[in-house]
């Protein structure tokens, strides 16, 4: 399982993120505006993420964090 963090005050919402997720579960942000007034990006099903990080090699500010989460036994 993967943990995929955004700073979200950052994004540009430039949407490169989604367009290289193979899994298609990020999405700009419908019901929020950042502080720089863009929709920023989110993850819609977390269990689906693959641990690729295509989404934070294409972004172009390093907003995005993909880290492997230790699994609880």
């Amino acid at each position: 399982m993967f943990n995929v963090s955004f700073k979200t005050d950052e994004c540009k919402g430039c949407c490169l993120c989604a367009e290289a997720c193979p899994q298609k579960i990020i999405v700009m942000g419908e019901h929020s505006i950042n502080a720089k007034g863009f929709r920023p990006a989110v993850i819609t099903d977390i269990e689906q993420c693959i641990g690729c990080a295509f989404c934070a090699t294409m972004c172009p500010d390093a907003v995005i964090t993909v880290e492997k989460q230790e699994r609880k036994e």
